[in-house]
């Protein structure tokens, strides 16, 4: 084997090499995008939750002041729900 060919073939492997680095550096930049808008959904699924919490608040509030049951609504709205999933699955 001569040098000509030892050449080409260190050559080859540092063509590989670069396009493994740029891959690489692509991958990183796309896993640093999606580390942020991982924290960014999880900052708006904590301030829905928020909200959520304060509307249930308020609709209990409600509820009780025109005295509704609000445990045998939500009950009855957990029952219609497993019922339409059970029916869903049989067809």
């Amino acid at each position: 084997m001569g040098l000509g060919s030892t050449a080409k073939k260190i050559q080859k492997v540092a063509d590989i090499a670069e396009d493994l680095y740029k891959k690489v550096n692509e991958l990183k930049s796309q896993l640093e995008d999606l580390r942020s808008t991982v924290d960014e959904t999880n900052t708006r699924v904590d301030g829905m939750e928020q909200e959520l919490a304060e509307q249930r608040a308020l609709i209990e509030a409600l509820a009780e002041e025109r005295g509704v049951d609000t445990e045998a609504v939500v009950a009855e709205v957990a029952a219609d729900t497993d019922s339409d999933t059970a029916e869903a699955v049989s067809e």
